[in-house]
């Protein structure tokens, strides 16, 4: 028996291991990283370790630093989660060596899979079809006999770190030297995989799982192909595409893979679905998916639970090898990200996250009101899943939840999650690798119409709040005069936008305008809390937060975040002409020009990494270098300023600074 489990991993898995833990009755430890200390995975946890650190190769990658934290605490077991250390062979060996249950399958089956020209090989004995394709370690040289398009891939590892498609040899270089960094940082192995690359594939999986006595089945198939990044934002169970007659022949391959290797425990089969209805094996993910709830939801099964009791050397229940699908599940990524900007990570601290408790609403976070979103780890906030008897059901709730959802502080996904859920292509079940390239109109949306109308409320607010603290006449409207006035102003910045609002209490009513441009609104009602708004009849309630020098509002309509800008501007905070600025908080990477360099419009200077992405900063413009401001590794702010190109400039002018 387990009686306490240490769980090697941060976040919303670690929380959601340890809650299934606890109602099986086993302790749990955690271990957190410096910039984890006050999350919630943390305090979840009975005992919990400190490793000493904020990037993941010095804290939750360092295999001995675990099982020393294991030792220490007592954990007779190591629960790997998803990403960091669960697909490492070396780490489950390290468990075994120090005495402790490795919760996953055996190192064997792992390093079986590690190796992707191994794992094909495998397949392809199995009878499991397969996609052509070759591993690179670090240092091994670029192969001249491609067929293009191909996909690099980190080789150890998924979530869809380090992948890149060439299409052209010209390419390959930076695709694979990109890859194999960003591997390097997020699996601590910079071998990458070339394969074979099919055109807007439809990427369905299989969930099987296994015992010690070489019983391997599956749980049917989930759906994950609308992607951003190569990353799976959208996941499904069962898949809109796949029939009874498909179903099996998945089945049927994927419980052939997991009899191959061996498998124990929960894993998944990846596989490609071409337009003609064939598919292709990609990979075995050797530990839970982070879309495993939508499985859980269709057959009601508790997967963790199921895990812990096969690492006990239990056999699989007659509920796992009975199972059926009932209803259907959709589950969302939330990630902390600008979407509009190309899903650039973001940070800050998130001052209310509030996501309304529906019924067939499932939430698995891993932040808090009050958590701060550092720069050093996956973006995902949370999944949101919803299950319902119907398919449609299941995307009209998960959007009702979404959309209703108070997210306040931090930029999210949340506007594109909601427009794929509501959208015609994506309810018709027409999704494939391709669909967010096909829809720009919910990556990049046009003007919001409410926004206008939420940056009153925004002010309505703010006067209710500084009229309740009044000493004196509290019950007169801010600006109020007998005989008329100018109207009360207040500006805000939205991303790089002003909006100015004058608004003014008549007789009349009231009288307002954004940016010049007057609106026809009734006040019903305002508080520093809640504003309602009457406008051509339609009754609208805001809920407002007010964070600093920041306001949230949340309506019917869509929400909006809204920065107070001052008065009077800081005159030493614009940018120098020219400027590059971080548009993110990272880690700098590369430094590709130096002071005095001539540049061509959009060469690439610098390379920033946050969240175990690259983002490359490029010159705006044919010049020259005149400053630059950051060298590798460096830690830098967004909207600090990296480098300056000065259009035009002589090289005899380029200093570095």
């Amino acid at each position: 028996m387990i009686t306490k489990l240490l769980v090697a991993n941060r976040g919303e898995i670690a929380a959601r291991v340890m809650r299934t833990a606890h109602a099986m009755g086993i302790a749990t430890v955690a271990v957190y990283s410096d910039p984890d200390a006050d999350a919630p995975f943390v305090a979840l946890a009975d005992e919990a370790v400190r490793l000493p650190g904020a990037s993941p190769t010095d804290t939750y990658l360092r295999a001995d630093l675990v099982v020393a934290a294991a030792r220490a605490t007592g954990a007779d077991a190591v629960h790997p989660g998803y990403g960091f250390l669960s697909e490492n062979a070396g780490f489950a060996r390290d468990c075994a060596a120090a005495g402790l249950t490795f919760v996953g399958p055996t190192p064997e089956a792992i390093a079986s899979m590690g190796s992707k020209l191994e794992a094909k090989a495998l397949m392809e004995a199995a009878g499991v079809p397969v996609l052509p394709g070759a591993t690179l370690p670090d240092g091994a040289p670029l192969p001249s006999d491609l067929d293009f398009p191909v996909l690099v891939k980190a080789a150890f590892g998924g979530g869809g770190r380090g992948m890149r498609i060439v299409r052209s040899a010209a390419e390959l270089r930076d695709a694979v030297d990109g890859a194999r960094r960003e591997a390097a940082s997020a699996f601590g192995d910079g071998t990458v995989f070339l394969e074979r690359y099919v055109e807007d594939p439809r990427h369905v999986e299989v969930q099987i799982v296994g015992d010690s006595r070489g019983e391997v089945v599956h749980l049917f198939e989930r759906e994950c192909s609308i992607q951003r990044r190569y990353q799976k934002i959208v996941e499904e169970s069962p898949s809109p595409a796949v029939d009874e007659t498909l179903r099996a022949e998945l089945g049927a391959a994927a419980v052939a893979a997991g009899k191959a290797i061996g498998y124990t425990g929960a894993g998944t089969v990846e596989f490609v679905l071409d337009r003609d209805g064939a598919f292709f094996f990609l990979e075995v993910n050797t530990r839970l998916q982070v879309e495993h709830p939508v499985t859980e939801l269709v057959t009601g099964l508790d997967l963790v639970a199921v895990q812990l009791r096969v690492a006990e050397g239990h056999a699989l229940p007659p509920e796992v090898t009975g199972a059926s699908i009932a209803g259907h599940a959709i589950e969302v990524r939330l990630y902390a990200e600008d979407v509009p900007a190309g899903y650039l990570p973001a940070t800050g601290t998130l001052h209310r996250f509030d996501i309304p408790e529906l019924p067939g609403i499932r939430v698995d976070a891993g932040v808090t009101d009050g958590s701060v979103v550092s720069p050093h780890y996956d973006p995902m906030l949370a999944k949101v899943i919803a299950h319902g008897t119907t398919r449609d059901e299941a995307a009209r709730t998960l959007a009702r939840a979404l959309a209703r959802a108070g997210i306040h502080g931090v930029t999210t996904n949340r506007d594109l999650l909601v427009g794929i859920l509501r959208d015609d292509e994506f309810l018709a079940g027409g999704t494939d690798t391709g669909y967010l390239p096909r829809h720009p109109e919910l990556v990049t949306p046009g003007p919001d119409d409410g926004e206008r109308v939420r940056a009153v409320a925004a002010a309505l607010a703010r006067q209710a709040e500084h009229r309740a603290g009044a000493t004196v006449l509290r019950d007169l409207p801010s600006g109020w005069r007998n005989v008329g006035g100018p109207p009360q102003t207040v500006a805000y910045a939205v991303g790089d936008r002003t909006l100015e609002v004058a608004y003014s209490f008549r007789r009349s009513g009231l009288d307002v305008a954004v940016d010049g441009a007057a609106h026809e609104l009734r006040l019903v009602s305002a508080t520093p809390e809640l504003v309602v708004l009457d406008r051509d009849g339609v009754r609208r309630r805001y809920l407002v937060h007010r964070a600093d020098a920041k306001t949230f509002v949340d309506g019917p309509d869509g929400s909006s975040g809204f920065v107070d800008v001052p008065r009077f501007a800081d005159p030493n905070a614009v940018a120098h002409a020219g400027s590059l600025l971080a548009p993110m908080p990272g880690t700098v990477v590369r430094v590709l020009a130096a002071g005095g360099d001539s540049v061509a419009a959009g060469a690439a200077l610098v390379v920033l990494e946050a969240m175990k992405m690259e983002h490359t900063v490029a010159a705006p413009v044919d010049g020259v270098v005149t400053e630059l401001h950051v060298s590798p590794g460096d830690q830098v702010e967004t909207r600090q300023v990296l480098a300056v190109v000065e259009a035009g400039a002589s090289e005899a002018t380029g200093e570095a600074s």
